[in-house]
């Protein structure tokens, strides 16, 4: 037992210790404890003459007990160190001499305009690599369009039905629960002034030309967009991006073209669809919960709603889809070799696929109605 650390107290002199037994690493446990036990004594001298084994925690350690930390002013004397450990505890109380750095105090208006410079040095960044991208996909597509054989139709036909045939049940459900939530609402407010027919209209139009194809876009972002940047991360960590422009391959024709494209055919697919759906859960509770009878709802939505509303919500869909694909493409090849650098990297592909997509209806809003439509 004579290899147990200790560290006792003299009897004649409270604030003077001895340390025994092996000071290393394979009692380091032992010497925690002993350490915190001493954390807040305060010790004037170690004598470690009866230490029969040393190594650098050992050292460390003791040096740590003799420095004192905040508990007092004045480090511990260190006695009875002789041969080569000497030499170690020389080594380790030079280690670590320097106090803590002064924070300086910054201020705060500075402070406040670093942030914005950075926030506005990412923003150009980001609109670049977006910008790069948009340019690779369009030289991409006009490749294809120049060498048709050169078109990967099996890939593109794969990708629709992930995205679009896959997509058709949520989608409906989605905007079939939208449809009958504005009509409920509708109703509600509407029954105070004995205008409930109206609601036909609100549901149409919103439905038709701003909330349907939305509400899709968003969905197909959060579905389908973080698929794709998930799935191109994942391939860039394994470097098979890399392999292909190894194998003389261009990765934006072979991985990002086949989805973008799918997406472009899917999304006013899925609009429409959707479309239909909301327009049928506004049907549905007009009938049950406001006693406007099916006929009734059609001839009023008919009257209410022209191919116009149906048009510029369509004509809105494949821009959004490419605005999702190529953000999504973006963001999955930005990721770097670990999957924290993926999952963030999908995270911002969802988020800044849905926020361009709700500045992109805004826009088309503005366009829209300067010209009537």
């Amino acid at each position: 037992m004579t290899n147990v650390p200790t560290l006792t107290a003299n009897p004649d002199d409270p604030r003077v210790f001895s340390a025994r037994g092996a000071w290393n690493v394979a009692n380091v446990e032992v010497l925690e404890r002993l350490c915190e036990r001493v954390a807040r004594v305060d010790i004037r001298a170690i004598d470690l003459r009866r230490v029969t084994a040393l190594d650098t925690v050992g050292a460390w350690l003791l040096e740590r007990i003799a420095r004192g930390g905040t508990a007092r002013s004045t480090r511990a004397v260190l006695t009875g160190v002789e041969g080569p450990y000497g030499d170690l505890m020389a080594e380790v109380q030079r280690l670590n001499q320097a106090g803590p750095a002064e924070r300086k105090s910054v201020n705060p208006v500075l402070q406040k305009l670093d942030q914005l410079g950075r926030g506005g040095e990412r923003l150009v960044f980001y609109s670049a690599a977006f910008l790069h991208m948009f340019g690779a996909f369009s030289s991409a597509l006009l490749d294809v369009l120049r060498h048709p054989r050169s078109f990967r139709l099996t890939s593109t036909v794969y990708q629709l039905g992930r995205v679009g045939w896959q997509a058709v049940p949520i989608m409906a459900l989605i905007t079939f629960l939208i449809g009958a939530i504005i009509a409920q609402q509708g109703i509600f407010h509407f029954r105070r002034f004995g205008a409930e027919s109206y609601v036909v209209d609100m549901v149409g139009i919103l439905v038709l030309r701003e909330i349907g194809v939305l509400i899709v876009a968003i969905m197909v972002a959060g579905r389908s967009g973080s698929a794709y940047t998930a799935e191109i991360g994942a391939m860039k960590m394994r470097e098979e991006i890399d392999a292909l422009s190894t194998m003389g391959l261009d990765p934006v024709a072979v991985l990002i073209l086949p989805r973008i494209l799918a997406l472009v055919v899917a999304l006013p697919i899925l609009a429409f669809l959707g479309a239909l759906a909301a327009l049928y859960g506004g049907g549905l509770v007009a009938w049950l919960y406001g006693g406007m009878s099916p006929a009734i709802f059609i001839a009023r939505l008919h009257d209410a709603v022209s191919v116009t509303h149906f048009e510029v919500g369509i004509i809105k869909a494949p821009f959004m889809a490419i605005v999702i694909g190529v953000v999504a493409a973006v963001e999955g090849l930005s990721v770097k070799g670990s999957a924290e650098s993926l999952g963030e990297q999908t995270t911002a592909s969802v988020v800044k696929s849905i926020f361009l997509v709700i500045v992109l209806d805004g826009l088309f809003a503005v366009f829209f109605a300067s010209i009537g439509m």
